[in-house]
């Protein structure tokens, strides 16, 4: 995939990128719930796993918007990816570890399917933190808590605060009168996004869900 190079004297984020990069170092976190109970029966319906359902539809959505897929490269200049792809956690029953592994991402829902199913023929049964190695740098961090339905999440990294991709994290599904909701957390930096741009994350995750007949 293609690192475009932003120009950030002409960048109109400029002022606030400097602020919250250089002045006031800070990234927030924000949990939504998501109406899944047409998505889910629809997965049930077709036979589908749910949570390779959960990490399409997140990739997706990143890729719908340039604020998701804005970083520092290797050599510290700013730009953004053409595409991501999904690096998810699966969990190891036996001995209570995860491991991470990376599919390429595909815009029709069941050729990316495909890639999980062999991703994790492969290498779901492999107990290292890192079960599929060459993670590419356009790669997102996505996982799943499927045991507790929390009503926030949030991620301490401590670096030199410069990762400004977003980090997702759903939870466990819950009723609530005669629906089913998904609480899902994303986890950005304020110098690329704003609370509208993690808004407009969950929007169009919502959309997604309520328009499952259309993609699935």
């Amino acid at each position: 995939m293609t690192f475009n190079l932003i120009d950030i004297n002409t960048w109109e984020r400029k002022p606030y990128f400097e602020h919250f990069l250089n002045h006031t170092r800070c990234t927030f976190s924000m949990t939504a719930n998501i109406d899944i109970t047409r998505l889910l029966a629809k997965t049930r319906e077709m036979n589908i796993k749910f949570y390779p359902v959960f990490i399409y539809m997140v990739t997706k959505v990143v890729n719908c918007q340039v604020e998701f897929r804005t970083c520092l490269d290797e050599e510290g200049r700013l730009g953004f990816w053409d595409q991501m792809i999904p690096s998810y956690t699966i969990f190891h029953n036996e001995n209570k570890t995860f491991s991470t592994i990376w599919t390429a991402y595909e815009v029709n829902f069941y050729s990316f399917y495909k890639n999980y199913q062999q991703d994790m023929k492969l290498y779901g049964n492999v107990k290292e933190i890192s079960a599929k190695k060459q993670t590419p740098k356009n790669a997102i961090p996505i996982s799943c808590i499927p045991w507790t339905s929390f009503t926030g999440f949030n991620l301490n990294i401590f670096n030199d605060g410069t990762f400004l991709l977003p980090i997702i994290t759903g939870g466990k599904y819950f009723n609530q009168g005669d629906k089913l909701f998904l609480p899902i957390s994303i986890q950005v930096h304020h110098a690329v996004c704003d609370g509208y741009h993690a808004s407009q994350f969950f929007d169009k995750l919502q959309r997604l869900a309520d328009e499952c007949e259309e993609w699935l």
